[in-house]
């Protein structure tokens, strides 16, 4: 999840930051040709005012009637105005090595109209005797300065351009930069995410047909253990109850022949060894049924069934078992109680039968959410990293069964700890 999810966030930083630098791009784009689109119009605008104005001086003082002259000095005040205004718009837009043409170019037109305002107090005759030596020497002069001054800022201008189609290169270059870096390091990811994950896979591979053979050594062994118990019920059945039954058909017949005979007495003997015999064997079949699922697991519950599983062992073995119980209810799962008592059933069978303990501690708590049990033993202990028998074995698929956990702590000569917990479902 880390090395996927990882090669996917990287993938979409880079669509994310490919999309944002784009957008930046089409702006600054965009900002740029409508910059440039309004100084252009701008200036235009003042060149034309200029052109404009020219044309109405010459009309102005040319002019013979007075109330057309008056005509074409109203239109070159509003030309002038008009030309104003641009040049206001204009100097918000200008930058900083604009500056000395534009403020050039403004003062030649302050210069311009400082001429022209003399003239429109001229008489009719001083305008038809001096008009075309003053558009001669003053207007057209000047109106070629200031356009040529209009021509270095209309070069600004276009330079101003070619300064933000660079820039817009820059930032599209330095994109294209980021997009091969992070393609080149997307690649690089995805190729050690791709030899990691065959590696884990391979290992998993091995993993699982290790744990596949463990698997068939298991059922293996379980197969046997099986026909182990079965040997051992046979056995118990064939020596114990078979022999007890023939007993009680040879004195059978001997009570027969006795009561045939009509000696009460020894047919009283023969029936007293009978039941005797009988008491026997229905012994050795509650013990073998107790051995196999003890009725009072289900009648009583865990814990006396604990006690009684302790004290048939300390009867049987020479063994000092305790069982100590906290909070344990008697409305536990079967499956839980069943593990419990096998549990501590194959654990007491180990102290036994290979640890050669003399005292067992058996200790089941009972929590809100699960149930805890240990066994502890002072027997010879194992190495417990390498060594499990069949035994702990079953204990294992039995607690895993349950989702629970289990762990043995032993060493040679200190005895063992064993542990488990079951997880218990909210009630």
């Amino acid at each position: 999840m880390a090395g996927f999810g990882g090669l996917l966030a990287l993938m979409a930083f880079a669509e994310i930051d490919g999309v944002r630098a784009l957008r930046e791009i089409r702006n600054s784009n965009d900002q740029i040709r409508e910059e440039f689109l309004m100084r252009t119009r701008l200036l235009e605008r003042i060149r034309g005012d200029v052109y404009v104005s020219g044309t109405y001086v010459r009309d102005y003082l040319l002019e013979p009637e007075a109330g057309k002259a008056e005509g074409h000095r109203y239109s070159l005040l509003e030309t002038r105005h008009d030309m104003e205004e641009a040049l206001a718009q204009y100097r918000g837009l200008i930058k900083a090595r604009e500056r000395q043409p534009f403020e050039d170019l403004t003062a030649a037109l302050a210069g311009y109209w400082s001429v022209l305002e003399p003239v429109f107090d001229w008489t009719p005759e001083k305008r038809r005797r001096d008009g075309f030596l003053f558009l001669r020497d003053e207007v057209f002069k000047r109106r070629m300065a200031m356009l040529g001054i209009a021509d270095q800022i209309r070069a600004l201008n276009e330079a101003q351009l070619n300064e933000g189609k660079l820039r817009v290169e820059q930032t599209f270059s330095g994109l294209r930069q980021r997009l091969t870096a992070t393609l080149g390091l997307t690649i690089g990811l995805g190729l050690l995410l791709a030899a990691f994950s065959i590696w884990r896979i391979l290992g998993l591979e091995a993993e699982e047909a290790r744990h596949f053979r463990e698997i068939q050594q298991l059922s293996i062994r379980l197969v046997e253990a099986q026909e182990d118990e079965r040997r051992s019920i046979s056995r118990e059945l064939h020596d114990e109850v078979g022999q007890s039954l023939t007993g009680v058909l040879v004195e059978m017949a001997n009570l027969s022949t006795s009561i045939r005979a009509g000696d009460a007495a020894a047919a009283a003997a023969k029936a007293d060894e009978v039941k005797k015999l009988v008491e026997s064997s229905i012994g050795v079949v509650r013990n073998m049924a107790l051995l196999l699922r003890p009725a009072m697991l289900d009648d009583l519950g865990l814990v006396p069934a604990l006690e009684w599983q302790a004290r048939e062992v300390s009867k049987r073995c020479g063994v000092w078992v305790k069982v100590s119980a906290a909070n344990v209810s008697e409305q536990l799962p079967e499956e839980h109680k069943t593990c419990v008592y096998r549990v501590v059933q194959e654990a007491l069978h180990n102290c036994v039968q290979h640890a050669g303990a003399h005292n067992v501690t058996v200790a089941v708590k009972q929590e809100p959410a699960r149930l805890l049990l240990m066994v502890r033993d002072d027997g010879k202990g194992f190495d417990s990293s390498h060594e499990k028998g069949m035994g702990l074995l079953g204990i294992e698929e039995r607690v895993s069964h349950l989702g629970g956990t289990f762990a043995v702590e032993s060493q040679p000569g200190k005895g063992a700890l064993l542990r488990v917990s079951l997880p218990l479902e909210a009630r």
